[in-house]
């Protein structure tokens, strides 16, 4: 029926698998493994990256893009979604010191901050975060149901208790009123930060945190629906804390997550002096 001599077909059967087929096998059991371990959130270009840093792997984006096509395996993140904070308020603001200079050359040198807001059926829960620009870090947070000054000074005490920065931090937000309320520019003095704000109408300023708060509704918050603010921010304490700090992988920082690529700076810096 096939056209295909009994003698063939046996010779077919019989021969070895070659070891083009076997590596490709190997790839794709690893793929599977990569995509299973990032929540099913990994696209072809991060598995890439860790096939070659991890598994030593000369693999092409677009191979990995056609086995992860074979297999449907489709990355479960959903569409980006913008938040804004109110600026139109008598606080005096700072000048955009920061000024897109998204690049820091050590840890606890700049500090970029943002509120966004995540449904729940019980309400609004609001989401302040701080974010260490060198190694996108998120360095503190804190969430609850109102939008109030005390959320983002909550999450400023915790970036400064867990970093203990050493030395002045540029503190760069949006021009909302919690950040430029009194109670927050006093205790950014305590702990001699200096200030810098965005542009009046101008998200491009703040892209990097705004960049996170989209990420986490893209890979969390549009996939769950919560029940109760107290779900919500357990979620939200379980994605930080547990995924994005310490296994969540950046195209910016070399494909390693915050915490590793924190770790590296520090064990560097230990190395030079000894």
């Amino acid at each position: 029926m096939l056209d295909v001599s009994r003698s063939g077909y046996y010779a077919w059967r019989r021969r070895p698998e070659s070891e083009r087929s076997k590596r490709r096998k190997r790839i794709t059991k690893r793929i599977h493994q990569i995509f299973v371990k990032s929540r099913r959130l990994y696209g072809s270009p991060k598995i890439t990256q860790i096939l070659r840093r991890e598994d030593g792997e000369r693999v092409s984006q677009k191979m990995v893009a056609n086995i992860m096509r074979e297999n449907e395996l489709r990355s479960r993140t959903v569409r980006k979604y913008k938040a804004t904070t109110y600026s139109n308020h008598n606080y005096p603001v700072h000048e955009n010191v920061l000024n897109q200079t998204f690049v820091a050359e050590r840890p606890n040198q700049v500090y970029m901050a943002d509120i966004t807001y995540i449904p729940t059926d019980e309400g609004w829960v609001y989401l302040a975060s701080l974010m260490d620009l060198y190694s996108r870090k998120i360095v503190g947070w804190h969430a609850d149901a109102r939008m109030t000054k005390e959320l983002c000074i909550t999450a400023l005490e915790q970036a400064f208790k867990r970093q203990n920065p050493v030395g002045s931090v540029l503190h760069h937000s949006d021009r909302g009123s919690q950040y430029a309320s009194h109670d927050y520019q006093n205790k950014m003095q305590e702990y001699e930060m200096v200030g810098s704000m965005s542009r009046k109408g101008n998200c491009f300023d703040n892209s990097c945190i705004e960049s996170f708060h989209s990420i986490i509704k893209r890979e969390l918050v549009y996939l769950e629906k919560f029940k109760t603010r107290k779900q919500a921010i357990q979620r939200i304490f379980e994605y930080i804390e547990i995924w994005y700090n310490r296994e969540r992988v950046h195209s910016s920082i070399g494909f390693l997550s915050p915490v590793e690529y924190e770790r590296r700076y520090f064990h560097a810096q230990q190395v030079k002096v000894s």
